[in-house]
């Protein structure tokens, strides 16, 4: 309980993180649902590479310090005025954008680029806490052969998902055709995940030897250090020619010129990772080979949606990508945990049971 003026209300635990090697446990009073909202009792909630950069006072868009948790899953414990009955109980995932819902990209549906777009749990207060109130609409019902291990997954699925729909859109099918994935950590081997679920044929790059191999397990038909000296060469030989596709999840200039080395006249460069500042692109080879270089952020409802359907059908391996887990009074752990190139997924836990 804490104390409010003179009422004694009930009180919560929330992580706020002011640096990665500072991440402490608030106590604030218990939030409320308003009118089209829910509380939600949390379950589980996934340290993503955002919040890695976040932490580290390296993220473009979030602020330091901030309470994180835009990964979650949990169970709808009360509801603000107007919410079916329904709901109460339902276990559910967060879908985490926040949208104005009237601005031109989002009346065109592409509501993951509304001009006032805010995160939950990056520019907002998040799921690490005993509870949250989030709006019904950005959250999913679970069905109960998904396990909470399955979907605290959907989130960071889904912006693969989208990016290999988007690429689809301007080269194609992808059935049978070469991808390149550059970087594999989380984003990455989910990327290799969806791109391998449209029918793609998948090399990954990345510097860790031990990553390289989880990919190969995770069903890339080769992989290569993007710095050796023979990488493009060797890419291009696992592949048989150039890619129709690359997705670069490290966003920076070596990358960058990478994938346009890698990727065929009139193919597509997926930018998926966040640039951490200003990053020269080749111009000159994009112009002249036509080459699409897109950038992709986060995900709509379609995303979320095959992201779900792609766990139920279980080709997502989760003991493969869920490679620690920490009760939430460790949560600095966590975070520090994230840092160490060998995890994939770390996740918190807030030990109630689903």
């Amino acid at each position: 309980m804490v104390a409010t003026g003179t009422q004694t209300v009930a009180a919560i635990r929330r992580v706020i993180v002011n640096a990665l090697d500072d991440v402490e446990i608030e106590t604030v009073p218990q939030p409320e649902p308003g009118p089209g909202e829910v509380r939600v009792r949390t379950t589980l909630v996934g340290i993503c590479g955002s919040d890695l950069h976040a932490a580290c006072g390296r993220h473009p868009f979030i602020d330091l310090p901030y309470r994180p948790g835009h990964e979650a899953v949990g169970v709808v414990e009360a509801l603000g005025e107007g919410v079916d009955e329904s709901w109460q109980g339902a276990r559910v995932a967060v879908e985490p954008n926040l949208a104005c819902g009237t601005c031109t990209q989002c009346r065109d549906g592409r509501y993951n680029i509304c001009r006032d777009l805010r995160v939950f749990g990056c520019q907002t207060p998040g799921a690490l806490a005993d509870s949250f109130v989030i709006g019904v609409d950005r959250l999913v019902v679970l069905n109960d052969d998904l396990d909470d291990r399955h979907a605290i997954l959907i989130e960071p699925l889904a912006t693969p998902v989208h990016t290999v729909r988007r690429a689809e859109k301007v080269v194609g099918d992808l059935a049978d055709r070469g991808v390149v994935v550059i970087g594999a950590g989380p984003i990455g081997l989910f990327a290799l995940l969806a791109a391998r679920h449209a029918g793609a044929r998948v090399v990954v790059a990345d510097l860790l030897e031990s990553k390289r191999a989880r990919a190969e397990r995770l069903g890339a038909i080769g992989t290569f250090d993007p710095t050796a000296p023979n990488a493009v060469a060797t890419a291009l030989e696992l592949l048989g020619g150039p890619a129709a596709v690359v997705i670069d999840c490290v966003a920076r200039e070596s990358s960058v010129a990478q994938a346009v080395d890698l990727v065929d006249k009139g193919g597509a460069v997926m930018i998926v990772g966040v640039a951490e500042g200003a990053t020269p692109v080749p111009l000159g080879l994009i112009q002249d080979r036509e080459i699409a270089l897109i950038g992709n952020l986060m995900y709509v409802r379609d995303d979320f949606t095959a992201a779900v359907e792609m766990l139920e059908s279980g080709v997502v391996p989760v003991g493969e990508i869920i490679s620690a887990e920490y009760d939430f009074d460790r949560a600095g752990e966590a975070f520090a945990a994230s840092a160490d190139g060998e995890n994939v997924k770390v996740l918190v836990s807030m030990g109630n049971p689903s």
